[in-house]
């Protein structure tokens, strides 16, 4: 498959009154055309201010790229000007945000803001464009779409905001959608309607997805490949069932632990992580999970880089769970 998305060493800092926020540290990966990547990681972990990054939309200052690539289809997003960023952004690239209420200009009514995109980047006309915000209002499953062009955000359910959100991101049908916890502040129905969509638009429409979550339990009917992100840092990656199957990093190991599972009797326990994560004012030297991790030894003063465990599967930790050793012994 050919690469749509290619990141490399993305290094992003806050400069606040209180001191600098690491929140990127050296974050690297690719994304394939059509395929589904998933970001996982607690709040803080740094999954969203890396697509905001990318897509050129965190607040300068105090934010600022200390260094990295981000090459889409053959240009350097981060060497783009605002102007060159607004062409990519709509049109070739989307972002779906967490909270649809606040993403939606409230004083604009739905069907405005979802023609606005395509007359900036696809130059229709009004008739055209209402045309196509009609067709792609049925796509993402609202009814009587024709007739709620003209109302406003506050007359729709999260759900239907939700829906709109994605419809207007798929405006331009873009090559990269990029989703941000889309069904956060979803009940549970809604949020399994919303997945499913997803699903059927990247199989009609063939685009790359990254999704980002902390809910594991979405990820493995989503995903192709997942990506577990701690303190700025990407800790493991993997495809989605190596990963289920065999996690290699203790984060991973206690995320995948605080999931209900089916196939377990009511009275088995949850695993909980102990602590929080590090304060990314002041971030560890070492591994940054080394003050949660029940496995912690002397290596760990020493942050492990993304180690190859199997083909496809990486894991930035030096010990080896299953052999109960070190990794670097072998």
């Amino acid at each position: 498959m050919p690469t749509v998305l290619e990141v490399k060493d993305l290094v992003t800092r806050f400069y606040t009154p209180e001191g600098v926020v690491h929140a990127v540290n050296g974050v690297s990966f690719n994304l394939d055309e059509g395929e589904t990547l998933a970001i996982v990681g607690e709040s803080g972990s740094g999954k969203s201010v890396t697509m905001l990054t990318l897509m050129k939309l965190i607040p300068q200052p105090p934010g600022k790229v200390e260094r990295g690539e981000a090459i889409f289809l053959g240009k350097d997003l981060l060497k783009l000007s605002n102007e060159e960023i607004r062409h990519v952004r709509g049109a070739q690239m989307a972002m779906i945000f967490q909270d649809p209420m606040t993403s939606l200009n409230p004083v604009l009514t739905i069907g405005r803001q979802m023609m606005e995109p395509m007359l900036l980047h696809l130059s229709m006309t009004k008739a055209q464009a209402k045309e196509r915000a009609i067709e792609l209002l049925k796509m993402v499953g609202i009814p009587s779409a024709e007739g709620r062009l003209d109302d406003y955000p506050h007359q729709f359910s999260g759900g239907m905001r939700q829906r709109v959100m994605i419809a207007m991101a798929l405006a331009c049908t873009p090559q990269v959608l990029i989703a941000d916890e889309p069904t956060t502040a979803l009940d549970v129905t809604i949020q399994a309607q919303i997945v499913e969509l997803v699903k059927r638009l990247r199989q009609e429409l063939g685009m790359a997805i990254i999704w980002i979550t902390h809910d594991l339990g979405i990820v493995a009917g989503i995903a192709q490949r997942v990506m577990v992100m701690y303190a700025g840092f990407i800790v493991e990656r993997a495809a989605v069932k190596e990963l289920y199957a065999s996690p290699q990093h203790p984060y991973t190991r206690g995320l995948l632990g605080s999931l209900p599972r089916v196939d377990e009797s009511a009275d088995t326990r949850l695993v909980s992580i102990e602590g929080l994560p590090p304060d990314m004012l002041r971030p560890p030297t070492g591994c940054p999970f080394a003050v949660r991790c029940p496995y912690a030894f002397e290596q760990c003063a020493e942050n492990p880089p993304l180690l190859p465990l199997a083909p496809g599967h990486e894991a930035a930790c030096w010990w080896d769970i299953d052999q109960g050793k070190p990794r670097y012994d072998r």
